[in-house]
């Protein structure tokens, strides 16, 4: 008799084992309707999945978190469905549901175009109103082979000898005619797949990401609960091609990458000073924390990195040389280690800390070429880093100033929806549970008491100890991970660091706190330039004004104009080129630039501007007094 805990903390007794679509059933009709599929203590299951025994059970639906997943896989196999009845002879391979939506790998000799997604796409809304039972079975595994070796499905049969073990079961699922390897679930029907999907484009992929094996064609799609969700999506999928950061950077002259470096950033004039006023910005910020500001060496020595561990667990990752006289070095991938060897100079007390060392250090890693995307994907790059070196008794208050940090200055870009992600302790990992124990209590805690949400992801910790990471959410509803947190007790150990503490003990350890708050500039740099659409707030404009002159006779006045703000510190240029006055209007707003101050003779005759922003809005004849006191009210940070 089996009985049955609900999310609710109900529950329900049966005199026999039942399905999940039974429970469902007995529930209600509604519920049983709208049923997807089960999560049986924890394991997500088909509707006809059989319980035999007590269990906690949820039924998912349409609003339940899983069943995004649900519907990108059921998506997956209608368009491969769709592909094989529209073009016979093409072989499936792997179709997994991804983030956004799912895919789908093909083996066929004739490349797919782009007119045929739309034939496809129709195909699948058909198979969807055919309404197939989507059913689980169980198959021997030679039995399987052959079958799929009889229909030509060379892959499904490389797959079932290389990725099952003899003797195991193989589980198929099988609509109308149409079946395929998987492991499950899926939904109770194709009619139970709604019809917000849309196909996206295609791709070029290797069988099992190996570039020496064949090349297959990849067809990308994007599903969602409802049409609703769909097109909320797509208008993202726009406004993010608008404000693509290659695009905007080239568009606002601020950068270029070249194949002379690969993955290093060309800064340009306005490029770098935003750049600058980051960290002029940060620099600021953290003086007001306490922190001193250091710099260490950007090539090291190799016994440095066996130290720390890079070279055993980060070698191909890192940019190494040896000189003439055989020394092996390598370019820093991180600037923790150096950061430990600054510690390390000189006798430290307890009186000393927590003392907070901060450095925009330049880090170089190698990334391969097939990843590398714009600023947020580079070899070069700076790292707002600093470590805090403290007591044990110190590291839960240290942790808590730190998050408060991070939070403030997020604020000040625009990021007030910001998600905090809590990793613990992974399966492979140093150090004692005790101190485990105590790294973790004290993120934990520091959370706790000012009264954070967070999402815990067991298990997701980095291998010396646990660790936050600052999620923000962008204008368009981009999700991006930039800050983190991370509390050590390893790397001092490795160091062998200490510091002397009340009793005069010389070897105690201190804790190491791993901080950063933007993590790279330069990848900041291209989420901001996404997030503003270029249109970067006043404080951060690398240009705030351009001063415009009708005619020739206002030149001297504008070059006036442009001197007396620059010495009053506004970032301004003039523009005293020989064109129509709307045509430089036009070119200064396309360049994103917040105001553009316009003299003619009436201007320069009554010592004023015309004042228009790069919204169109024309804010009227200003004295340069009266402007500058407009720019200081509306400017929320300088």
């Amino acid at each position: 008799m089996p009985q049955f805990t609900l999310p609710d903390g109900t529950s329900r007794q049966f005199d026999q084992a039942v399905t999940v679509q039974e429970v469902a059933a007995d529930i209600g009709a509604g519920l049983a309707k709208a049923a997807l599929a089960g999560k049986v203590n924890g394991q997500l299951v088909d509707t006809s999945f059989l319980i035999h025994e007590d269990a906690e059970l949820a039924i998912i639906t349409a609003k339940s978190e899983e069943a995004l997943e649900l519907i990108r896989h059921d998506a997956a196999h209608v368009m491969a469905q769709a592909v094989q009845e529209l073009f016979p002879g093409t072989q499936v391979t792997i179709g997994p549901a991804i983030e956004d939506g799912f895919y789908y790998d093909f083996a066929r000799e004739e490349a797919f175009s782009p007119n045929d997604l739309q034939n496809i796409e129709d195909r699948m809304r058909e198979i969807v109103g055919r309404d197939l039972p989507i059913e689980r079975e169980v198959w021997d595994r030679d039995q399987a082979r052959n079958t799929f070796a009889e229909i030509g499905e060379d892959y499904k049969v490389k797959i079932i000898e290389d990725l099952i073990p003899e003797g195991e079961e193989v589980s198929v699922y099988r609509q109308g005619e149409w079946f395929d390897v998987c492991r499950g679930p899926h939904l109770p029907s194709t009619g139970k797949l709604p019809k917000a999907f849309k196909l996206m484009k295609l791709a070029g992929a290797y069988w099992r990401g190996d570039s020496s094996n064949e090349m297959l064609q990849r067809i990308y799609g994007t599903a969602w609960r409802d049409k609703k969700e769909l097109k909320a999506y797509l208008h993202r999928l726009e406004e993010a091609e608008k404000r693509d950061h290659r695009k905007l950077g080239r568009k606002l002259d601020l950068f270029h990458f070249s194949d002379e470096a690969p993955g290093s950033v060309f800064w340009h004039p306005k490029g770098w000073k935003l750049f600058l006023l980051l960290l002029d910005y940060m620099r600021e910020r953290q003086e007001d924390a306490a922190y001193v500001e250091v710099n260490t060496p950007d090539v090291m020595d190799r016994s440095l990195w066996e130290t720390s561990g890079h070279w055993m667990n980060y070698r191909e990752n890192m940019f190494s040389t040896q000189t003439e006289d055989d020394r092996v070095f390598a370019l820093k991938p991180m600037n923790c280690p150096g950061s430990v060897s600054m510690f390390a100079q000189g006798l430290k007390s307890y009186r000393d800390l927590p003392l907070r060392m901060a450095e925009f250090g330049k880090v170089h890693r190698y990334e391969p070429s097939g990843v590398l995307h714009g600023l947020m994907r580079v070899r070069h790059f700076t790292q707002d880093d600093a470590h805090i070196y403290c007591t044990e008794a110190q590291m839960e208050q240290e942790c808590i100033d730190v998050v408060a940090l991070v939070l403030d200055i997020y604020k000040d870009f625009g990021f007030d929806d910001v998600v905090i992600k809590l990793s613990t302790r992974p399966s492979k990992r140093i150090g004692s549970d005790e101190t485990w124990d105590k790294l973790e209590k004290a993120l934990s805690n520091a959370l706790d008491v000012m009264k954070l949400d967070h999402v815990l992801y067991p298990g997701e910790g980095a291998f010396y100890g646990p660790k936050l990471e600052f999620v923000l959410r962008d204008a368009i509803g981009r999700d991006w991970q930039c800050g983190t947190l991370q509390v050590d007790m390893n790397l001092p150990e490795r160091f062998d660091i200490s510091y002397v503490d009340e009793d005069g003990d010389r070897n105690k350890r201190p804790v190491m706190l791993h901080r950063a708050l933007f993590g790279s500039l330069e990848r900041f740099i291209g989420i901001l330039i996404e997030h503003y659409e270029g249109k970067f707030p006043l404080w951060l404009s690398p240009v705030q004004a351009v001063v415009l002159n009708i005619t020739n006779n206002q030149a001297d006045y504008v070059s006036n104009v442009e001197k007396n703000l620059k010495d009053r510190g506004l970032r301004v240029i003039s523009d005293l080129r020989n064109e129509k006055i709307g045509f430089k209007i036009r070119e200064h707003t396309i360049q994103r630039v917040p105001y553009l101050l316009v003299a003619g003779n009436r201007e320069m005759e009554n010592g004023e501007l015309a004042v228009r922003t790069r919204s169109g809005e024309d804010l009227g004849a200003m004295s340069i007094d009266g402007f500058v006191a407009h720019v200081e009210q509306n400017t929320r940070i300088v």
